[in-house]
């Protein structure tokens, strides 16, 4: 083939491809959130940096996080600092706050993988007139000034169990598959969810509570050995965005897809071919990009004396007035997901 005529057509095959990368559908707010219809052009740089620490980094949830976060410190001419460990412990968080604070940034907003072990890091940040803030997880409460909640802890412990009801009966024998056993969010989502079946759905029963340690592969073996050792079960709530997608398979390959519900936290992306299968009815999470721009919007805030102790409300850019209960940002309630709205979403 003559070599102009193969390099135009290789252009245009580029020209193509590339197009087609660009036509994801936009992400659907999640309650009490707005679109934001037009990106806003990057605002002056004010000096301030945040440090941002997920429990881990790559997965889809923090991702989605971190996509927020960046369009946040875009609009608010903040330098962002966003890096997490690349496995699920604590000891890897506190060597990047470490040195953070050694950098002497002005803010760290951090989810932490053990509420009781990364404390005493920040509360060392904060002896150095570091602003320190959690987000989507706490820490103990005198080591941070704030919490950027995702949603309150007994709206999604009772959302999950409500959703698992109405998939598989109120006295459905149930396992519970979670992301690690010092995980403060999940656990109390947990206690909201053993509340929840207590008050309402006394008969429903709890056979087994097991980790996965934020490892989807784990998830999956943890899965198969509960379908194994309880042949009676009828669903298994998965409670991270890493678990859920493990459990979901597992229970796909047994052969149990429609039998044994599969009721969970993830982000929409990760579970669609789940729920495009009829293994996962409904993924129950919220928006973790607008999860990400709200902690930005947080740090900046009270980095800049704009937000204090006492402050019952904030306004967060595009997201409008956000509440704040005592020390807690909430975003908003859950939000479901199901067959029918999750094209809308790309995180």
């Amino acid at each position: 083939m003559n070599r102009t005529i193969l390099v135009c057509l290789t252009l245009v095959t580029i020209a193509f491809f590339a197009g087609c990368a660009h036509q994801t559908p936009p992400a659907e707010p999640t309650s009490g959130s707005s679109p934001s219809a037009t990106p806003k052009a990057a605002a002056p740089s004010t000096g301030l940096s945040i440090a941002m620490v997920p429990k881990i980094q790559g997965i889809d949830y923090f991702n989605a996080c971190q996509k927020g976060a960046e369009e946040a410190a875009k609009e608010l001419g903040v330098d962002l600092d966003y890096s997490g460990p690349t496995d699920n412990k604590v000891e890897s968080q506190i060597e990047i706050i470490d040195s953070r604070i050694t950098r002497g940034v002005k803010a760290i907003a951090v989810s932490p993988n053990d509420p009781v072990a990364i404390a005493p890091t920040l509360r060392k940040a904060r002896d150095k007139g570091i602003h320190v803030i959690t987000f989507d997880a706490d820490a103990e409460k005198n080591s941070r000034e704030f919490f950027v909640d995702q949603a309150t802890p007994q709206s999604v412990g009772y959302t999950l169990v409500d959703e698992m009801a109405t998939q598989v009966g109120a006295d459905a024998p149930v396992a519970i598959v979670t992301g690690s056993l010092t995980a403060a969010n999940q656990n109390e989502w947990i206690k909201f969810m053993k509340e929840r079946i207590a008050a309402k759905y006394p008969k429903m029963k709890i056979l087994a509570l097991k980790p996965s340690e934020e490892d989807q592969q784990v998830a999956f073996t943890v899965t198969q050995d509960l379908l194994k050792a309880y042949p009676s079960i009828k669903g298994i709530f998965a409670i991270t965005s890493v678990a859920f997608p493990g459990a979901a398979d597992a229970v796909e390959q047994s052969g149990k897809g429609g039998k044994v519900a599969v009721v969970g936290l993830s982000t929409p992306k990760g579970m669609k071919s789940w729920v495009k299968s009829g293994t996962v009815k409904t993924v129950v999470l919220w928006n973790a990009v607008d999860l990400g721009y709200l902690t930005i919007q947080v740090a900046k805030a009270l980095a800049d004396g704009t937000l204090k102790p006492g402050a019952t409300e904030i306004t967060a850019g595009r997201l409008g007035k956000i509440t704040i209960h005592a020390d807690e940002v909430i975003l908003g309630p859950p939000f479901k997901f199901t067959a029918a709205n999750i094209d809308k979403f790309d995180f």
